[in-house]
């Protein structure tokens, strides 16, 4: 479909553009690390050169090559020589998990409230102006991204809420609320809806996307932001639960670990 083409083409392009601040290897690692781990960047994707990398995002090519080494070093990017060469993206599912569930526990409870209250800002006011905003065309298009949607895995139904969330925001007409949505999608997509790998959470947002269209559909603004950031509410509760659930079970495997022969 030429809508989930565009956004798809939309969400790396985001992933290549400008760092804000100072341009460190490790906030480049970072966008790179949650871009693959969120599915924007895909297995075997080739990556562009050093040179053609610290342009895009706005660095020194050696923050670049530090990048990539780090990402190599991690498992993530492979490189190889020749014509035909340069770095190419290998997505695993249980180290990505790994690495996602790392930057959990490395994030305070502030913090992924921050995140949540930042992230349902943006998504709320995209759905309330959508809202006001969307053609027939435009509800048509939220429907066939619903009944596209595979809830039968993490990743299906993560690239399912992705594309939704883009879209409304797409509808909204505002460029910047479109930018900030796949900023967010790139850099915390996968952190956000870690909740995914369980099913009762996949179908929720079933339900979600079935309340937002309805709320579109019937011009109320309110409650296609209340839909949304009552969503996303969720998602963060439970990743603070799982947060939890990760630092009481590390000492136990730390434990493990060192007393195994």
């Amino acid at each position: 479909m030429p809508h989930a083409t565009a956004r798809a083409d939309a969400a790396r392009a985001v992933v290549f553009s400008p760092l804000e601040g100072a341009g460190r290897a490790e906030l480049v690692e970072q966008r790179l690390t949650d871009a693959i781990a969120s599915g924007v960047l895909r297995d075997g994707e080739r990556l562009p050169s050093e040179a053609d990398l610290a342009k895009l995002l706005g660095v020194a090519p050696v923050t670049a090559r530090e990048a990539l080494v780090a990402l190599r070093h991690k498992g993530l990017v492979r490189t190889r020589r020749g014509r035909d060469g340069g770095s190419f993206v290998t997505y695993d599912d249980d180290l990505s998990l790994r690495l996602t569930e790392e930057r959990v526990r490395a994030l305070s409870r502030i913090e992924l409230r921050d995140l949540s209250l930042h992230y349902a800002a943006i998504a709320g006011m995209a759905a309330e102006v959508a809202a006001d905003r969307a053609s027939d065309d435009d509800l048509q298009s939220l429907v066939e991204i619903d009944a596209r949607a595979d809830l039968a895995s993490p990743g299906g139904a993560r690239r399912a809420v992705g594309r939704f969330q883009l879209e409304v925001a797409a509808i909204s007409q505002s460029p910047r609320l479109v930018h900030e949505e796949l900023r967010l999608q790139a850099e915390a997509g996968a952190l956000l809806w870690l909740c995914l790998r369980e099913q009762e959470y996949r179908d929720r947002t079933r339900e979600h996307r079935l309340e937002v269209i309805d709320a579109i559909r019937a011009a109320d603004g309110t409650a296609a932001r209340r839909a949304t950031t009552t969503h996303i509410g969720s998602a963060v509760e439970w990743l603070i639960d799982e947060k939890v659930r990760l630092e009481t079970s590390a000492p136990s495997i730390a434990r493990e670990e060192g007393s195994a022969p």
